[in-house]
């Protein structure tokens, strides 16, 4: 805001929301009080303001939060943080165990922090790029879990004899000793968290464990105490014990399981060197990595893993890319070629001119993405957090209407009870929770695992649908440089010498052109003359003298110029410029007359796994588009040679991106893939855009997915993945539901005992997880 009509018009724009009674903004400290009603929540204003032509400073907050144990949890910290006046946005993940909240920066992480210890859980900042960790305990995670077996086991062991023959049981007191400290002692757990949930006006998993097995083991020691003088009452101890025993079962596995769904991100973190060798004032010495400053030179000896990104300045090596790229078979690098922190270097001592150190990495940006992407919730999971937060309500009045109902219908409330217990038990919504964040989890860490790196859940799960893949041709397709792809001699002039008196006149010269001259003439080990008196001829081409004579090579126009035919060579060329070549011609000066020597044909050659990538994507049923700035003849070279029928050529930058919309008009699922600055807008104008790693940072940042190497075969794969998550997601909801949908109405009829129901509960949780860790078999065909 710069003057008087700033602040009236962002007032003016604030009070025209519904709710807001008032607002006052303060032109010298730029901020804004606001009257409203409590229905009116930070977006509605931040929209407002930037309705009037402003923006609202915020921020981006990280929160890894202890207790959460189900979907209703997830439910009630997003709704306590969605209260907190200028937060816009809050978004919890089960898996992670994070919060990722957007809020105006105002709001200060202890207040967030005081909003989610008010719903009942602990939560603390995180302030680096790490995965969740659990507090060091004094004891194994697993030793609760053998403790309450060890306790349990004799109250179940009766109803498993019988199963033999065998009646045996064990006296009610004795019972009663075995049940109390697994009921009050491993189950002081969900006491604890049922009672913050009931405090803060809602239910989780914990309050109806806490509900189930309180009711069984409260009516187990009601009628030992009034019966177990006259001869031995059923008791229903083995239920509460087991329930909790086996719930605690199914935590400790689940936690195990999902600590393999993190395997990737966490072998990422450990490419992360914590020291480097630094070359300062021509000695060396061993720093820790956050003393490396950008511009140091470091040196990399044989087997170590590269501490920074840099540019290599002295020496050549191997260096393997794998767990970063991809790629399987290590790169050659030498002086001036860039190098990947993270990166293994194999052979040869490299030194390195740092550019990029600690959170500017491009490791780093590697696993923010990753994070990022596995924290995010997809679309998907916002239906899946609706149900959950009216599941509970929903269970407690079921249990109660299985009460009532065999009360009113046999008289039996012992019956009704233990049965009301066992749909409290069974209907426990873990599952739900967990089966979207996990499969996602597994999902993008097997995808960067293969070079494809998925910057959100959204993205991922859009990218199932497509059916129609837009590619873009140069650096895309195709290798991005031009290449000599064929030279031709006048009748008479050998090819050899072409290339020979084409080399001097460009072996000083920049221009990609010459730059392709050279190599062929370096592979074919040619020797090449001096050129003197070296001229350029703008627009059209060079000139110098060689070998006494005066030689020009340049293009059509320099050809016309001089009054020259192509003769010979002229059907050559224009096959040649029909398959989308450039021409440039060889011209040499002999007694004051001007000889065509012969032609050279520069052409983008298309990548080796182009063809395979787009094979792939017919495979997958993926109708496949070519869209290009380049000629007609040369999209149709390059469509014919890789099996792209449809093909859109000579379009403006500006308007592929109206390409891309109207393909999506005509009811197509599109994804565009590019690597350019001018790709950017159609990527943006897709459903989901794929951007090639080797391009630039806009096409980057813009994209929904980068591929960390130029390999057009990732398109294929990445959309496989996404629909093989997307198939693991649907799947592991179908049996988190199905538990319920099957198990409830048994236990309410009486056909599940609550032991069984806590099996059944606890089974649910961990088959829903390894569900999602299916995933991480995934491998590109």
């Amino acid at each position: 805001m710069t003057c008087a009509s700033c602040v009236m018009r962002v007032e003016k724009s604030l009070k025209a929301v519904e709710g807001v009674q008032d607002a006052t903004v303060n032109l010298a400290t730029e901020k804004v009080s606001v009257t409203a009603a409590p229905s009116v929540g930070a977006a509605q204003l931040t929209a407002a303001v930037q309705k009037a032509g402003y923006d609202v400073e915020t921020r981006d907050v990280a929160l890894q939060i202890e207790g959460m144990t189900c979907a209703s949890c997830v439910s009630r910290v997003e709704k306590a943080l969605l209260k907190v006046p200028g937060v816009l946005s809050a978004s919890v993940n089960l898996a992670t165990e994070r919060a990722n909240i957007g809020a105006v920066t105002s709001v200060s992480d202890e207040t967030l922090v005081a909003a989610i210890a008010k719903a009942g859980y602990n939560a603390s900042p995180v302030t680096d790029i790490s995965l969740p960790t659990q507090p060091a305990r004094a004891t194994p995670d697993w030793l609760p879990v053998a403790f309450g077996a060890g306790l349990t086991l004799p109250l179940v062991a009766p109803m498993l004899l019988q199963l033999f023959g065998i009646d045996w049981m064990l006296d009610g007191w004795v019972q009663l000793a075995l049940a109390t400290p697994v009921q009050f002692w491993l189950g002081a757990r969900f006491y604890r968290a049922g009672w913050k949930a009931l405090r803060a006006g809602s239910g989780n998993m914990d309050l109806l464990v806490a509900l189930g097995t309180s009711a069984a083991f409260g009516l187990s020691a009601y009628l030992l105490l009034r019966h177990g003088q006259h001869g031995m009452p059923h008791l229903y101890f083995e239920a509460s014990a087991a329930v909790i025993t086996l719930v605690l079962l199914g935590k400790w596995l689940e936690a195990r399981a999902k600590r393999h769904t993190t395997a990737a991100l966490q072998a990422l973190n450990e490419l992360r060197p914590a020291v480097a060798r630094v070359l300062r004032a021509d000695v060396e010495s061993e720093l820790p990595i956050g003393l490396v400053r950008v511009g140091d030179l470091v040196r990399v000896r044989p087997g170590d893993r590269l501490p920074v990104d840099g540019e290599i300045v002295e020496g050549s090596s191997h260096v393997d890319e794998a767990l970063i790229t991809g790629e399987s078979l290590p790169v050659a690098k030498s002086v001036g070629d860039h190098v990947t922190g993270g990166s293994v270097n194999a052979e040869g001592v490299l030194t390195l001119r740092t550019l990029a150190v600690g959170a500017e990495t491009t490791l780093a940006r590697i696993i923010r993405l990753v994070e990022n992407a596995q924290a995010a919730k997809a679309p998907i999971q916002r239906v899946v957090d609706r149900v959950s937060a009216v599941f509970v309500p929903v269970v407690l009045g079921i249990a109660l209407l299985t009460l009532l109902g065999w009360v009113l219908a046999t008289g039996n409330w012992e019956q009704g009870l233990i049965n009301a217990v066992a749909v409290l038990v069974i209907a426990c919504p873990c599952a739900l929770g967990l089966a979207t964040p996990t499969a996602i989890m597994a999902g993008t860490g097997v995808a960067a695992q293969h070079g494809v790196l998925i910057k959100d859940a959204q993205s991922l799960e859009v990218a199932h649908s497509v059916d129609t893949v837009v590619f873009d041709k140069t650096g895309t397709l195709t290798v991005g440089r031009p290449t000599l792809v064929e030279v031709r001699g006048a009748p008479g002039v050998e090819e050899t010498e072409v290339l020979s008196l084409s080399a001097a006149l460009q072996r000083h010269s920049e221009h990609p052109l010459a730059h392709a001259v050279i190599e062929r003439v370096r592979a074919d080990r040619l020797p090449v003359p001096e050129a003197r008196d070296t001229q350029a001829l703008p627009g059209r081409g060079m000139q110098a003298t060689v070998r006494g004579q005066r030689v020009t090579i340049g293009s059509n126009r320099l050809l016309g110029e001089l009054g020259l035919e192509p003769g010979a060579l002229g059907e050559q060329a224009r096959r040649l410029e029909g398959e989308g070549c450039s021409i440039s011609w060889l011209i040499r000066e002999t007694d004051g007359a001007n000889v065509l020597l012969g032609l050279l044909a520069f052409g983008d050659m298309i990548k080796a796994t182009a063809k395979q990538a787009v094979d792939r994507l017919h495979a997958l049923g993926i109708d496949t588009v070519l869209l290009t700035g380049d000629t007609r003849g040369s999209a149709q070279a390059v469509g014919q040679a890789l099996g792209i029928r449809q093909i859109e050529a000579e379009v403006l930058p500006g308007d592929k991106a109206d390409t891309v919309t109207r393909l999506r008009a005509s009811g197509r699922t599109v994804a565009m893939v590019g690597d350019g600055i001018n790709d950017a807008p159609a990527l943006a104008a897709a459903d989901v855009g794929i951007a090639m790693a080797t391009g630039t940072d806009v096409a980057m940042e813009t994209a929904g997915i980068t591929l960390m190497r130029g390999d057009p075969t990732l398109v294929a794969a990445s959309l496989d993945i996404s629909r093989r998550t997307y198939a693991t997601i649907k799947r592991g909801l179908f049996w988190a539901f199905i538990y319920n949908l099957v198990g409830i109405p048994l236990a309410a009829f009486g056909w599940l005992n609550p032991m069984m129901a806590g099996a059944a509960m606890a089974l649910s949780s961990v088959s829903v997880v390894a569900n999602a860790l299916t995933l991480r078999r995934w491998q590109a065909r």
